[in-house]
């Protein structure tokens, strides 16, 4: 378990130094760095969601883990929407049509992460061409 505690926590770890810098200056509203380093930590939290998701009811028997989760295990119902466990996304491990074994808020937060850190390195290109362009009327 440590073994994948520290590639995940080591990154998230200095990514949030950097972040929380700005942010404790007051400069953050104005550094494309503080957007840049908050798309950094949104797709990390986005990469820890999906894991999350592909972990949940892990075993090997998904019959065991159904059972664990207190649900009842429908194997025909498995068997004619296999198709669903074998795509990346949506994330599914259905035990029976009424109940899936990966949160309900797995899916929606895995697609609204990048899209706010798509939003913060958009931000983050804007700021920047403003600066630049402030900058060189300052000097001209």
């Amino acid at each position: 378990m440590t073994v994948i505690l520290i590639p995940v926590l080591l990154p998230l770890l200095v990514v949030l130094w950097f972040w929380s810098r700005l942010l404790f200056s007051g400069t953050w509203r104005h550094s494309p760095a503080w957007f840049t380093w908050s798309a950094l930590l949104l797709l990390l939290g986005a990469g820890v969601t999906y894991l999350v998701g592909s972990l949940a009811g892990a075993s090997l028997d998904p019959e065991e883990a159904c059972h664990r989760a207190g649900e009842t295990y429908d194997r025909a119902y498995r068997r004619a929407h296999f198709d669903e466990y074998t795509h990346w996304f949506p994330l599914h491990d259905k035990c029976h049509a009424g109940y899936d074994l990966v949160p309900a808020w797995v899916n929606p937060v895995f697609i609204a992460l990048p899209v706010l850190a798509l939003t913060c390195l958009a931000y983050a290109v804007g700021l920047t061409v403003v600066q630049r362009r402030t900058k060189k009327k300052g000097t001209s």
